[in-house]
């Protein structure tokens, strides 16, 4: 999005900065990255972070005036609805694309939203690397961090997010087999970062209302749940054992807690409005003369691009059962406007990452986590060999 600076750093990079950032994840937790880092980040000018940030502020001002309540009610079976006090989202993923409008312009373009943590611990250790080790790093006023915040005071506003009060030893996250996850990365990097441990859901122990795990040979209390379980993969294991269930009356501190992982995510977007939010139906509530061949169809619920039909049609939509579990989005048009060292030009997807400030009574943007492919779908799931793809980080001009 900034030329000059885009050229600089292409013209003056090098293999080895990557393979230096690659070869830096893998002593600093133990393993490469599951998923595919992109060999270069993403600078974004003012004028874009000013689109996108009109884009955050208009959405956060809206999910305040939606009954959650009914929401709830609508959208999460009784028999899922966990009995536990909702209290506040403590995180919030707002996902754009980066798309053309058609006039040359890049504009923001709202894919989803998610009430759910992510790479909170991996993203400010990535773009410390890049910092490190790119040596073609251009030279200006850029941040990938916001709200003034730097590498320590971040660590510490998210470290009182997920502990609260609690000693580390009393607070875990928890996973469902952690170490096979392909975000397991983020995974090490919180249990560096905080103390905490990573336990999969299989290994609690439950006495009544309380749980408790076992750390260091000692069956330790558990009184907070940095909670990493998608429900959508929990529901399509087989024959899992846990002694513990997302919806059980426990006597544990959700972080956060698991009923808003449905009350804002695709199932509101119907209701949102702004320039940068293409416009979104119920599946068993939309216009019947609506062109399909502008539309996608997404599940409410999936997870990493699960269940999206890029091309639906009549007959696929008849076939679905439960179309109240769908949503039709208007197509947007990624801009391919990353120009890479290959013959073709990257997408880009943008995640702005929201913690609760406490004393503010307010979400408050953090840190940012940016996707980048050469296809149709932009998920670190779907990539293929290709290079210049992957998970990476955005930089933004200071204004």
């Amino acid at each position: 999005m900034i030329a000059k600076i885009r050229n600089a750093f292409n013209e003056n990079f090098k293999d080895e900065y990557y393979d230096n950032l690659q070869q830096d994840v893998k002593e600093t937790f133990g393993e490469e990255c599951a998923f595919r880092i992109s060999e270069t980040p993403v600078f974004i000018d003012a004028s874009l972070k000013n689109k996108i940030f009109d884009a955050c502020d208009s959405i956060i001002e809206q999910l305040w005036e939606i009954d959650f309540d009914e929401i709830r009610q609508k959208f999460i079976p009784k028999s899922l609805q966990s009995p536990s006090p909702m209290g506040k989202p403590h995180f919030l993923a707002i996902d754009f694309g980066l798309c053309d409008d058609g006039n040359g312009n890049i504009v923001p373009q709202l894919i989803e939203l998610q009430a759910f943590p992510t790479l909170f611990f991996y993203q400010p250790f990535l773009g410390k690397a890049v910092l490190k080790h790119y040596k073609n790093f251009p030279k200006g006023d850029f941040h990938y961090f916001f709200s003034k915040l730097n590498d320590k005071t971040y660590i510490e506003e998210v470290r009182k997010v997920i502990l609260g009060d609690e000693k580390p030893e009393n607070v875990i996250l928890m996973e469902l087999y952690p170490e096979k996850q392909k975000t397991r990365i983020d995974f090490w990097a919180t249990k560096q970062a905080l103390g905490i441990e990573v336990v999969c859901m299989t290994q609690i122990i439950k006495e009544g209302k309380k749980l408790f795990y076992i750390k260091d040979g000692i069956k330790t209390p558990i009184h907070r749940i940095y909670n990493r379980v998608i429900l959508d993969e929990l529901l399509q294991i087989k024959d899992l054992k846990t002694n513990i269930n997302l919806n059980d009356d426990l006597d544990v501190e959700w972080v956060t807690h698991p009923d808003w992982f449905f009350m804002i995510s695709k199932c509101i977007m119907p209701l949102l409005k702004h320039k940068y939010i293409p416009k979104s139906y119920y599946l068993n509530d939309y216009p019947i003369d609506l062109n399909l061949n502008k539309y996608v169809l997404k599940p409410l619920f999936s997870f990493a691009g699960k269940g999206i039909n890029l091309y639906p049609t009549q007959e696929t939509i008849n076939d679905i059962k439960d179309k109240e579990n769908y949503i039709l989005q208007q197509k947007v048009n990624y801009a391919s406007l990353v120009k890479t060292n290959t013959e073709k030009n990257s997408k880009v997807e943008l995640r702005i990452l929201y913690i609760w400030d406490e004393a503010a009574n307010k979400l408050k943007p953090v840190i940012n986590l940016t996707r980048m492919s050469k296809g149709e779908l932009i998920n670190v799931s779907h990539l293929t060999e290709d290079t210049w793809i992957g998970s990476s980080i955005s930089f933004f001009e200071n204004t």
